[in-house]
């Protein structure tokens, strides 16, 4: 999820002198079970991290929940759309949300299906995710982002606001949940990881980015400060409990994975996030490595295409494109004696089922399937 320019083939992300601002300025509009009574809420107050118990933002739509309507468009490469893949797995919803995945690298018109037979989405029937977001506003003038939701009827994009949407997994298509789905957002608790998640998003999640995309030595030094000030707060929370909110999996987990996954393969070099590795942290890597092992995190982590997405399409930051060979992936089936914390993760309910044959990461990109 990175907006484009015109300045080069693949897009420049750096502006000299200045601190890098992401742009948050999504498509609201919503996937809900009740249109009619979630018009009628009160809008959200501003939030980068999505809402709960509100209605629709100024100018959104409400579109209605129906099993097979929707494409999910997802690069496994993106952590920000590996949320949604993974939320999606989690839950048990393959059934009635269908996946499409871009591949790992694209030019300055953004996403393409060049995975695909022939390079076309095999529902969408599109080569680009430009030509969905056209479908629906022409001339679309903002960044053509990851994760996406095509209604495919229309061939139209929905929305791309990615924190709402892993939010309306887990309550609005909650009818087609799979028997045995953890709860990611148990009763009153989003408000209790509220703070945990908007730290975890502003200094973690999207800090690594700072760092990254800093456009002078004094937004990276202070970049830089924040997220390893950030680094060490979750190395002492993750000592005495097993998952961010306690003794199970939730929502906040599955954000800060992402970047976890991402850290040592391409953060930790090609962002200069470089005080030291994930691998060196004792409670977060642990951490880390739990959650890879639990099924419906680490069965979706392609690093092939993580590392080809970062350093070829970022030619601002890596001018050559070559992609580096490290590092050695295997410590991610290390034990990782988080469970001497106790707790389950998926507390009541139980692992989803076995990735789908279509869905499953290529041999060799992950230490779970190897070569």
């Amino acid at each position: 999820m990175a907006k484009k320019t015109e300045h080069s083939t693949k897009g420049a992300y750096v502006t000299t002198g200045a601190e890098f601002t992401r742009d948050t300025n999504y498509i609201e509009d919503r996937i809900v079970a009740d249109p009619a009574a979630v018009r009628a809420l009160p809008a959200p107050p501003p939030s980068k991290i999505g809402s709960l118990g509100f209605g629709l933002s100024e100018g959104a739509e409400a579109w209605p929940v129906e099993p097979g309507r929707y494409r999910l468009v997802a690069a496994a490469a993106c952590p920000w759309a590996n949320r949604t893949i993974i939320v999606r797995r989690l839950l048990g919803l393959e059934d009635a949300i269908s996946l499409g995945r871009p591949g790992p690298t694209h030019d300055s018109r953004s996403w393409t299906f060049d995975l695909d037979p022939g390079g076309v989405d095999p529902v969408l029937g599109t080569e680009r995710l430009q030509q969905n977001y056209f479908a629906r506003f022409p001339g679309y003038s903002r960044g053509i982002t990851v994760p996406a939701i095509v209604d495919i009827p229309t061939g139209g994009v929905v929305t791309n606001d990615y924190p709402q949407i892993t939010l309306d997994f887990s309550t609005e298509w909650r009818e087609f949940h799979r028997e045995g789905a953890p709860d990611l957002l148990p009763e009153g608790g989003f408000e209790e990881m509220r703070p945990v998640i908007e730290r975890v998003f502003t200094e973690v999640n999207n800090g690594v980015y700072r760092c990254g995309f800093a456009g002078s030595q004094e937004a990276y030094d202070a970049a830089y400060a924040r997220l390893w000030e950030a680094m060490d707060w979750l190395e002492e929370r993750l000592s005495s409990r097993r998952y961010l909110m306690g003794g199970t999996i939730t929502e906040a987990d599955v954000r800060l994975f992402t970047t976890l996954a991402r850290f040592d393969p391409v953060y930790h070099g090609h962002f200069k996030a470089n005080r030291n590795k994930l691998d060196e942290m004792e409670h977060l890597w642990g951490y880390a490595r739990d959650l890879f092992q639990t099924p419906g995190f680490g069965d979706t982590i392609d690093f092939v295409q993580i590392k080809r997405h970062y350093y070829i399409t970022h030619e601002d930051i890596n001018p050559t494109g070559i992609v580096p060979a490290g590092p050695d992936l295997a410590g991610w089936l290390d034990p990782h004696d988080r469970a001497r914390l106790g707790g389950e993760p998926f507390g009541d309910g139980t692992p989803p089922e076995p990735v789908r044959e279509e869905e499953r990461v290529a041999a060799g990109h992950n230490p779970l399937y190897p070569a």
